[in-house]
């Protein structure tokens, strides 16, 4: 993907509305690409801006930004992790059938 896929998909991350693959994708070209690092950050701010002054809140955006991003990468690493516990199982039940396979063929 170009940065140009990846600005497009700025106000899906912002509504939290990516799926995984998506999401894993985006968090880390955002770790590498300056201007798509900038374009996330300006269009945090003016959404995210607009909504806490019309509801009169006091906010830290730049904050919240960190966070939302270490929080997408930290639930990417939990899901990768799942993935290959899952990768680990299934090979461990395969290896498990072909000995009872073996062992009854002997």
């Amino acid at each position: 993907m170009d940065c140009k896929e990846f600005e497009r998909l700025i106000p899906d991350f912002i509504s939290g509305k990516l799926d995984f693959q998506d999401l894993k994708r985006f968090t880390g070209h955002i770790d590498y690409c300056e201007d798509c690092r900038e374009e996330l950050t300006i269009q945090f701010l003016v959404t995210e801006g607009v909504q806490r002054l019309e509801a009169g809140d006091a906010f830290d955006l730049q904050k919240e930004l960190r966070q939302r991003l270490e929080e997408s990468k930290r639930r990417v690493r939990v899901h990768d992790t799942f993935l290959r516990a899952g990768l680990f199982l299934e090979v461990a039940a395969a290896g498990f059938l072909a000995a009872c396979f073996i062992w009854i063929l002997i």
